[in-house]
């Protein structure tokens, strides 16, 4: 016995899949920000759905990724894009590390880790799209 597969019957299911994230997001969002109004910044962090409500954004941005590649024209390199991005995430990590090594309560050893921290965060999701062009490059 062979299973068969409509194509209209996944895309409907597709569908319900997006509606069913969509009232979950929201209901994240909601309980989330009674805790904002009620207990303050803190409070919020420390609910688990926060960890749940970034972990499933990032993982939503990065397969959301996949599908901006294929729909993307082939007029750039993807070295030349990858190349700046990470000149503008070096530069943006070099201004945040010094404007917050020159704050207030903070030393030059905070201004360098938090920009480390800026670099190395933002040019992941660049190096992943990189390798997402590469390989449509590779395929076409």
């Amino acid at each position: 016995m062979s299973l068969t597969t409509d194509e209209r019957l996944v895309s409907k299911n597709l569908q319900k899949i997006r509606i069913a994230y969509a009232v979950q997001t929201v209901g994240i969002v909601a309980i989330l920000g009674y805790d904002l109004i009620a207990e303050g910044m803190d409070g919020m962090k420390e609910n688990p759905l926060w960890i749940v409500f970034i972990v499933s954004t990032t993982i939503l941005a990065f397969l959301s990724m996949n599908i901006s590649v294929d729909h993307e024209n082939n007029k750039g390199s993807a070295k030349k894009g990858l190349m700046i991005s990470l000149i503008a995430v070096a530069l943006i990590s070099i201004i945040v590390g010094t404007f917050t090594s020159f704050s207030e309560g903070f030393t030059a050893i905070d201004g360098i880790l938090t920009g480390v921290i800026f670099l190395i965060g933002g040019c992941i999701p660049f190096l992943f799209l990189f390798a997402l062009r590469e390989r449509k490059g590779d395929n076409s």
